[in-house]
């Protein structure tokens, strides 16, 4: 029997968000610092979200070309346990701030075709993890959480040496075929379980957390 996919809810922007997360057995719970993305938070709100996460579910902090002075006020108010970096960070850059705060450290990986692939090979020898998500569109304000897919027969079958989390365009309707087709044991949700941008729907988080386990 397959074990049930490890669900990393993102955006989260209420309490109600949390709770709904948690009873869905999220292993990940994701906080978004993005002023253009409806799913923004604030250093404040995040602290007070965090607070009611509960023991054993992993708080992500999702920050675009953050730079040092805003990590470092990040990583003093909020008590999260990993930075994902989701803009154009180098394998520098991403190795640079998993020195700097000690902190695991994900990094974002878009896809729209085959040579974006090793991209993936590269961060993957700085990054504790990857989340290999859909290159967003050109022009686009939000470089995740379009709820795109990207075509998931580009990595099935492929094996990395860092865990990896499968995201873009994710729903409770087609998440179990897609971590069939690509092999993903983790997979990331926001857009998916929203009634409105920015807006989840505990209903549909549920759903997705129950789609996860078969």
């Amino acid at each position: 029997m397959t074990p049930p996919l490890h669900v990393k809810f993102c955006g989260l922007r209420s309490v109600a968000d949390v709770k709904a997360a948690a009873q869905a057995d999220a292993r990940y719970v994701g906080f978004v610092f993005f002023a253009k993305s409806p799913r923004n938070v604030t250093l404040e709100q995040a602290a007070a979200l965090a607070l009611e996460v509960p023991q054993g579910i992993c708080k992500v902090a999702l920050t675009v070309d953050a730079d040092d002075a805003f990590l470092d006020e990040l990583t003093m108010s909020v008590p999260i346990d990993m930075l994902q970096l989701h803009g154009h960070e180098t394998p520098q850059r991403v190795a640079e701030v998993k020195a700097r705060y000690g902190l695991p450290v994900m990094k974002a990986v878009g896809v729209a075709d085959a040579s974006d692939l090793p991209q993936l090979d590269a961060y993957m020898l700085v990054a504790d993890q990857i989340l290999v998500d859909a290159k967003p569109p050109k022009g686009a304000d939000l470089p995740g959480g379009n709820g795109l897919a990207f075509d998931w027969r580009l990595i099935a079958g492929r094996r990395w040496s860092k865990p990896w989390m499968l995201a873009g365009g994710l729903t409770p309707e087609n998440v179990a075929e897609a971590a069939r087709m690509t092999g993903a044991r983790q997979v990331d949700v926001s857009s998916g379980v929203e009634a409105t941008p920015g807006v989840k729907d505990a209903q549909l988080i549920a759903a997705f957390g129950k789609a996860a386990k078969l």
